[in-house]
């Protein structure tokens, strides 16, 4: 027997219980759309998550106070050195770095005449739109202050702050009052949008050494450090702690690289990912349940069929490789329904909510269609052994 002849065998048996074949490739259909949808939704969450951390650049490394351990060092944390301004100042004159930035977050109230809105309060430096990618829309940011200078009560406002108390009047020149302070509006940040809920909008900046008197803090919360790309996270983490461990004596702080924090959140999301397509792939059981009922079935009917295939000198081997092309046909065509399906769903999707984090991974697509072609192969496995051991004589008598 041919390979033309086997296909054209399963071609014509497939059409001649086409309502049965239609049945078995549905419920494989709803199992790979399913599992397609789902892993869509997984790295569109993914892809949209990595997105939003590395808006802020990709050679950025930040330094928190206190050292991450683990044991006995419960008292590790409160004998600290807080970070302090002039560390960051340290910071900036290492060879490599392009930008550092002092961050003090907070919130406070912003007044603005009778009308009045909480939001966050972040000191900053100079550097902070260069390194974090932020752009001012209207009039300037920060001036740079001289070391051990006190910073002049300068405030920069995100576009919401802007929209909720100015309008449409420009804010540039007003004075505002900050958590008792009197400050004066020197520059509008272009807008940001959301952050992973975070509103980047509704914030305000200050320098930090008045973000610290504000707050009464001791150190700064983090520094943020933008080196060029003429060296790697490596080294200039190696400089950082250099630095640092000679001011503080000691190495009491903790540095996070983005590339560290990018590759954490990738393995975290990309086991998420597939944690969600296996969850999934339950609903192939049902279109695995529909074949092996169909095809044993199948058997069952056409036992003299497969006897006359054995006395015509078709072997056990060629017998049972009909039985599967048949299960594997059906899988198939149910994987491409399935896929279809997912591409409509997607397509609906991206034209009714766009911003929803639905996102087609074509390796995906291509495991979906494999796992189908599989998942037929296994079913129809104990249906074709059963065929191809049946006895001719015995199969033929049954006509």
């Amino acid at each position: 027997m041919s390979l033309l002849d086997a296909l054209r065998w399963v071609l014509a048996t497939l059409k001649f219980g086409r309502a049965r074949s239609a049945l078995t490739a549905i419920g494989i259909a709803i199992g790979i759309a399913a599992v397609s949808l789902l892993t869509s939704i997984g790295e569109g969450v993914r892809t949209y998550v990595m997105d939003e951390f590395s808006q802020f650049g990709t050679r950025i490394i930040a330094i928190n106070p206190g050292k991450n351990m683990t044991g006995g060092m419960g008292g590790l944390l409160s004998s600290v050195r807080p970070l302090s301004i002039e560390d960051s100042d340290a910071l900036a004159r290492l060879p490599f770095v392009d930008f550092v930035v002092p961050v003090v977050q907070g919130t406070g109230e912003i007044e603005y005449g009778q009308k009045g809105r909480n939001v966050d309060v972040f000191g900053v430096g100079a550097d902070m739109p260069s390194a974090w990618q932020f752009a001012v829309g209207q009039g300037r940011f920060l001036p740079r202050t001289q070391t051990g200078a006190r910073s002049s009560p300068y405030v920069v406002i995100g576009n919401r702050v802007k929209q909720e108390l100015f309008a449409d009047t420009s804010p540039l020149g007003k004075l505002v009052r900050i958590g008792g302070m009197r400050f004066r509006i020197i520059g509008v940040i272009e807008p940001k949008g959301d952050m992973l809920g975070f509103d980047l909008d509704d914030v305000i900046y200050i320098s930090a050494d008045l973000a610290l008197e504000m707050f009464n803090r001791d150190g700064l919360m983090e520094i943020d450090v933008v080196f060029s790309p003429a060296t790697d996270s490596t080294t200039m983490s190696a400089h950082i702690i250099n630095t640092l461990q000679t001011r503080h004596g000691r190495e009491d702080f903790t540095l996070t690289t983005q590339d560290q924090m990018l590759s954490s959140l990738n393995s975290v999301l990309s086991v998420l990912t597939l944690s969600v397509a296996l969850l999934g792939s339950i609903s192939l059981l049902v279109g695995a349940v529909g074949i092996l009922t169909t095809l044993t079935t199948s058997v069952r009917e056409r036992r003299s069929e497969i006897g006359l295939l054995s006395a015509l000198g078709a072997t056990r081997r060629q017998v049972m490789s009909l039985f599967l092309g048949e299960a594997i046909a059906l899988s198939t065509f149910g994987g491409i329904c399935g896929l279809t399906l997912m591409f409509i769903v997607v397509f609906i999707t991206g034209m009714a909510a766009p911003e929803f984090p639905l996102q087609i991974h074509l390796p995906f697509v291509l495991g979906a269609l494999l796992l189908s072609m599989l998942i037929g192969l296994i079913a129809g496995a104990l249906p074709a052994y059963q065929a191809s051991s049946l006895d001719p004589i015995v199969a033929l008598r049954s006509e």
